[in-house]
């Protein structure tokens, strides 16, 4: 009988460490949740941060907060803004952080970027309820890799902020589409692609114009590429997002002209660290200001939302996709259908959990007359 209590406590132990307490439950059967729920260390959700009332540029990379290679069991990710603020200490080194801590860490007590407060809800919320764990009120920024066969060894990349289409998608800045295989790691040579743009555009800087004109390129080439290229919501908002926010967060605070030097592009894009010296931005970088600039590069070369079919060079367009002209319906396709597809059916602690993120989401909704919707029921 000892034995066999030993061999069942083991056997627990091994299956809590088989799902980390960070690890996304989206996309679980529901024989799969009653198995997880019990084994995790619930947390009720905490009301989010609120606004910062010092919105002025402040000097971020500090005595306080150097700059860390991340070590082998830290983990990183897609988003160089987030790398950046776990290799200098504003998040959790080891990247396992929760929804305020990024609030925090982008836009408050701890300075970070400077980002809106409404920005930054929408981001950690829509992290949380795509990519997180709801029940234990943490996620990962990235992922965990590991080298798996065949000969020669490929990446095995699992949980962090990973979905598909959201915060990973076709048409980034410095990662390859998802159907070429690695889409998670720096791609050189679409920096060096950016690089040149540079030069040619912006006469050595990444300014709007060079920033622009390589938006329009990468969907282009993946346009001509990816057979499955997809550039539909969230994803497509997203994408143009992408490329306003090195112009309105990488540069810095003390010039704010929207000219990033490529060697400090290079540091965020591929190391996650800041300039030496680097301020935060003059002004708090809200929804509106991101939209405003976001509006002046689709504007340049206005592609609508939509995907190949199968083959290259059969992009479609989406008649029903929100884009950029009803925020609303973006907003309730997201709750109704991304968070919906992802939990069918939640039941009792879970659907609570999931409730409460999106009220917190819905905070980032504020002043656009849209109506709160209830996928799970109130």
């Amino acid at each position: 009988m000892a034995h066999f209590s030993i061999l069942l406590s083991l056997l627990l132990v091994v299956q809590a460490l088989a799902f980390p307490q960070h690890r996304s439950l989206a996309g679980l059967s529901e024989r799969k949740l009653a198995d997880i729920v019990p084994r995790m260390n619930i947390v009720k959700p905490p009301p989010p941060p609120g606004p910062l009332s010092d919105t002025s540029a402040k000097l971020v990379n500090d005595a306080a907060h150097p700059f860390q290679s991340p070590g082998n069991d830290d983990i990183r990710g897609l988003c160089p803004g987030l790398n950046t603020l776990a290799n200098h200490g504003y998040l959790p080194r080891q990247g396992i952080v929760t929804p305020a801590q990024i609030i925090n860490a982008y836009c408050l007590f701890i300075l970070g970027f400077n980002m809106g407060n409404d920005l930054a809800l929408r981001l950690a919320y829509t992290a949380i309820l795509v990519d997180g764990n709801p029940l234990t009120n943490l996620l990962s920024i990235g992922q965990k890799s590991a080298l798996t066969g065949p000969d020669p060894p490929k990446p095995a990349v699992v949980g962090g902020l990973d979905t598909h289409a959201l915060f990973e998608g076709d048409a980034s800045t410095t990662r390859a589409d998802a159907f070429f295989g690695d889409h998670h790691s720096f791609n050189e040579t679409q920096f060096d692609e950016l690089v040149e743009f540079s030069n040619k555009f912006g006469g050595g800087v990444l300014n709007l114009t060079a920033a622009t004109e390589f938006r329009f390129q990468r969907i282009q080439e993946s346009i001509a590429t990816n057979p499955n290229f997809s550039f539909v919501s969230p994803r497509y908002v997203g994408a143009y997002g992408e490329t306003a926010f090195p112009l309105l967060l990488f540069v810095d605070g003390r010039k704010a002209d929207r000219q990033l030097p490529l060697d400090h592009a290079r540091e965020f894009f591929q190391d996650g660290k800041m300039p030496d010296g680097f301020f935060r931005a003059n002004e708090s970088i809200t929804i509106a200001i991101v939209g405003g600039l976001v509006e002046e590069i689709f504007l340049a070369h206005p592609i609508q939302p939509g995907a190949n079919q199968g083959r290259i060079n059969s992009y479609t367009v989406d008649p029903n996709d929100p884009g950029f002209t009803d925020q609303c319906k973006g907003y309730t396709d997201f709750v109704n259908i991304t968070v919906k597809s992802l939990y069918p059916n939640p039941q009792g602690i879970l659907k609570d959990t999931l409730n409460t993120n999106l009220d917190y989401f819905f905070l980032s909704m504020k002043g656009t007359n849209c109506t709160q919707v209830f996928p799970f029921d109130q």
